[in-house]
C-alpha cells in the first residue's frame, strides 16, 4: 500500500537512528507489501462487508505477526486492565502500533494509548514505549474504501496534535494509508444491509 506520514515530537528522527531502523523497516515492509490484489482477495473472503477496514486490518495483523510483533499487547499489568481498551494493537521492543479505523471520537484515545505506555505511572506497566506509530486511513482511502463517514481519518488525526501537544510528549509517527490504485469499493443496500462491492478503475 502507498502511504503518507507525519512526524510528531521528532518521531522520524528517532526512528532513523540505528537502534530503531530495523523495526522501522519491518513496519514499512508490512505496509508496502500489501497489494491491491491481496486487499481484494481478503475483502471478498469476508463478504458481506461494507468497507475495506476489516480486510486491511486483517492483512496488517498477518504481516506484523509474521515479523514477530506481539498483537493485543497489554499496556498495564493486572487483571483490571485486560480489556481491549487497555491494549496496544501491536508492540515490539519499545515501539507501539495502533491501527485506527474506528470512530473519530476515538482519535484522542488512539493517540494517548502509546503515550500511556511510555510514561511513568503508579500502575505497573507491561510494556515501555519509546515511539508510537498510528496507522489510519487518509480521506482518499476512506472514500474509495467505502469507510463509514464517522471514521477518523489521517487529516483529522493531524488536527488533534496541536491542541493535544502538552499531553503528547512521546514521539508519534502518524501513517495515513492511501487509496488503492486499481479499484474502489462501491456501497449498496441489499435486504436493508449496507454492503460493498469491488469496482475496478
Amino acid at each position: 500500500m502507498r502511504y503518507i506520514s507525519h512526524s510528531h515530537q521528532h518521531a522520524e528522527e528517532v526512528l532513523a537512528s540505528a537502534r530503531f531502523q530495523p523495526l522501522l523497516r519491518e513496519i514499512t515492509k508490512v505496509i508496502e507489501g500489501i497489494s491491491d490484489e491481496q486487499i481484494v482477495g481478503q475483502f471478498n473472503s469476508m463478504k458481506p462487508a461494507k468497507s475495506l477496514s476489516k480486510a486491511i486490518n486483517a492483512l496488517l495483523k498477518m504481516g506484523f505477526i509474521r515479523e514477530g510483533w506481539t498483537a493485543e499487547s497489554a499496556i498495564f499489568q493486572g487483571k483490571d486492565f485486560k480489556a481491549k481498551k487497555w491494549r496496544l494493537d501491536f508492540a515490539k521492543e519499545t515501539i507501539s502500533i495502533e491501527v485506527a479505523f474506528n470512530h473519530g471520537e476515538a482519535i484522542a484515545w488512539n493517540l494517548l494509548k502509546p503515550v500511556m505506555a511510555s510514561q511513568q505511572n503508579h500502575i505497573k506497566k507491561a510494556i515501555t514505549t519509546e515511539v508510537g506509530v498510528i496507522i489510519c486511513a487518509t480521506k482518499s482511502l476512506k472514500v474509495a474504501g467505502n469507510f463509514d463517514n464517522a471514521v477518523g481519518e489521517y487529516e483529522k488525526f493531524l488536527r488533534y496534535l496541536t491542541p493535544m501537544q502538552a499531553v503528547l510528549p512521546t514521539p508519534l509517527l502518524i501513517i495515513g494509508l492511501e487509496m488503492p490504485s486499481s479499484f474502489q469499493i462501491v456501497g449498496k443496500k441489499v435486504n436493508g444491509k449496507n454492503i460493498g462491492s469491488v469496482e475496478r478503475l
